[in-house]
């Protein structure tokens, strides 16, 4: 991966999707500019902006403010913090404000927030009136450099993550990567998965960058943070430009996560965060592909050092095969009662594979021994049927 110095400078990266196209822009400081985009857009009348109580406090007054400037009509939606608000609970919510505010097909969603805010506003934004436009502004790490990218929209389900939703494209993504200043660590540091995995199923460059740049990326060194936000970002819309229903190239994207979302999943979306859980699950996804034979032993240390560098776990926590198995079961990757997985070869090439459930029963019969739990429990574990 080539070092871009010109940090500073707008990147436009486009989503080829014929008509249902956007770009994705990316440069400090845009978020003071978002009427003068969203104008550009031929965006007019109503704004909704969703967002949670934390980034309220750090950025709706500002944003509310440059909307207003542009000529918009500003209508707020605040919801707690956190996965557990990824809910039709919530999803309700907004559309009593939209209905109450009398919000039209062509008025606008934003979405001011992470990778639930993004989810919940893209998901709310398909079903209000059979369809309004949205515009993602991600402020998480993990939403700029993935979840906004691609429209996957949606809420949770008790039993599953990301059970309930619907595809749907923003009409643009913002990029302010300044925002990410205003990130609790245990965020930031959490958002580094996704671009691990980027490297992992696509570009062996991003990795390497990655590894040598990791003390830059960790101080928000505004050049490291750039690069990785914009080729991480280079990679979704190239996958998703490809495949944009998930029918083939695009379950790559999902490295990390088959484990990962069953551990969201056993903790009740309270213990790990999504990365923590994403980055374990790389890990060990990984260490299934080497008992499995499809990687070396060199790709599972390459990652589990990256990983932990990074600051992110790289442990299994405590938890059954059984309990792991059923949680896997319900994730939304499974077809016909088949749980499918995807494994590095090596470091920038993956390939989709079947699980069996005695082999993977093996595999973590073998991982234990080589490795005893770590004491932590996954918390609030319970039993997923």
């Amino acid at each position: 991966m080539e070092e871009d110095q010109s940090d500073m400078a707008q990147q436009t990266i486009h989503v080829a999707l014929g008509t249902r196209s956007y770009d994705i822009l990316v440069r400090r400081g845009l978020v003071s500019d978002l009427g003068e985009e969203l104008t550009r857009l031929r965006r007019t009348g109503k704004v909704g902006v969703i967002t949670d109580r934390n980034l309220a406090g750090h950025y709706l007054k500002p944003v509310m403010r440059v909307l207003k400037a542009a000529g918009f009509t500003v209508i707020p939606v605040i919801l707690p913090p956190g996965e557990r608000t990824k809910t039709l609970r919530s999803v309700a919510k907004v559309m009593d404000v939209l209905v109450d505010a009398r919000f039209e097909r062509s008025s606008t969603l934003l979405a001011l927030g992470g990778g639930v805010i993004g989810d919940l506003t893209g998901f709310a934004a398909a079903i209000y009136q059979r369809g309004i436009p949205f515009v993602q502004v991600p402020t998480s790490l993990v939403a700029q450099v993935d979840s906004s990218v691609g429209g996957k929209t949606g809420v949770d389900h008790p039993k599953g993550k990301n059970l309930i939703g619907a595809f749907n494209q923003p009409q643009a993504v913002l990029i302010d990567p300044a925002m990410l200043h205003t990130l609790p660590r245990r965020e930031w540091v959490a958002g580094l998965a996704e671009v691990i995995k980027y490297g992992v199923i696509a570009d062996g460059s991003l990795f390497e960058y990655v590894e040598q740049h990791i003390e830059s990326i960790l101080a928000l060194d505004d050049v490291a943070v750039a690069n990785i936000v914009k080729r991480s970002c280079e990679i979704k819309s190239e996958v998703v430009s490809e495949d944009e229903r998930e029918a083939d190239r695009r379950r790559i994207l999902n490295f990390g996560h088959t484990i990962g979302h069953a551990l969201e999943s056993l903790g009740g979306y309270k213990g790990l965060i999504h990365g923590e859980a994403v980055a374990i699950g790389m890990v060990y996804e990984a260490d299934l592909a080497r008992h499995l034979g499809y990687c070396s032993q060199d790709v599972v240390d390459r990652l589990r050092k990256l990983v932990e560098a990074s600051g992110l776990p790289a442990r299994l926590p405590e938890v059954s095969f059984h309990d792991l198995w059923s949680a896997m079961q319900q994730d939304k990757k499974v077809s016909a009662g088949t749980i499918y997985c995807v494994v590095p070869e090596s470091i920038g090439t993956v390939r989709v594979v079947a699980l069996d459930k005695q082999e993977t029963r093996g595999w973590l019969t073998t991982l234990r021994r080589r490795e005893p739990p770590i004491r932590r429990a996954v918390a609030g574990r319970r039993r997923v049927r």
